[in-house]
Order: structure tokens, then sequence, then C-alpha cells
């Protein structure tokens, strides 16, 4: 290049940037662009080299219109999903949190009292719902402590989203 430049090659060189050479030149810079050696060879320069950068870029290979609607369509859905459940969650929450001080109140009253354990099943008489051969309340507590825990565990992974 060189040393000396011409004055408009700076307005030249930022259509050719842009892309805009030479629908949005004015029709002075065209007029001299045509008649100045500098700017013409700057424009077909920088055309040319645009052109084979262009040829060059891999086109991106877009899925069908109808695999793009399936995924928005599935995008709303999940978003409107997710709206839903919120005040859901929050039941849930609400709902645990009342049981747990519930259950807390409970067993602070029985303690209270003197905690009569066996009294108080007596009284719900439990000893109808199983048979008579599983005899006694130190197979029961564990067994209901186990189905607490599973019933639990299966409340837990049917509501999370994996």
């Amino acid at each position: 290049m060189s040393p000396f430049t011409c004055a408009h090659e700076f307005e030249l060189t930022s259509l050719l940037d842009r892309g805009q050479w030479p629908l949005a030149a004015s029709a002075e810079l065209s007029a001299h662009v045509a008649g100045c050696r500098a700017c013409s060879e700057l424009a077909q320069v920088r055309q040319g080299l645009q052109a084979m950068r262009a040829a060059t870029l891999p086109v991106p290979a877009l899925p069908s219109a109808g695999a793009l609607w399936w995924r928005a369509q599935l995008r709303r859905r999940n978003a409107d999903l997710a709206r839903i459940n919120r005040p859901i969650l929050g039941a849930q929450i609400f709902a645990t949190v009342l049981t747990l001080l519930l259950a807390g109140a409970s067993l602070a009253w029985e303690l209270r009292r003197g905690l009569h354990l066996a009294a108080w099943l007596q009284a719900l008489h439990i000893e109808a719902l199983w048979p008579a051969s599983f005899g006694n309340l130190a197979f029961l507590v564990p067994l209901l402590g186990m189905l607490v825990l599973v019933s639990g565990v299966v409340v837990y992974f049917a509501s999370e989203k994996y």
C-alpha cells in the first residue's frame, strides 16, 4: 500500500465492511471510485476477499420447519407445566409443614400425658387390622415405619423431574 491514501478511502472501507457497497454509496463516491485507481483496486480486492470468505463458510444445516415448530410447542408446553406446578409445589410444602406441626403437637401432648403408646394403639383398635399371627406390637411398629419410608421414597421419585 502506498504511503499516500485517498481522502475517500475511509468512507469506502466502511461501506465495504458493512457490505453496502455499491448500493448505499452516494453518486459522488461512485464517480470517485470509478476514477481513482487506489479506491477501485481497494473495492475489487475487498469484494473478492469477501466473496471467497462467503464461499468457504459452511452453510448451516437448518432443521425442517416441522421440527422447529414441534420443539417450540414442546418448549411452550413444558414452560406451561412448570408454571402450573409452582402452586402445587407450594401446596405440597404447606401440607408437609402442617402435618409435621400436627405430629409434633401430638407427640408433645402425649409426652406431657406420659406417652402410653400401647394404650393409645389399643384405643384405636389397630389389632383388628392385622392377622393374629402378627402377634405383638414389636412387629407392627417397624412394619409401619418401613411403609412410611417406602411411601415417602415413592412420592419423591414420582414428583421429581429427572
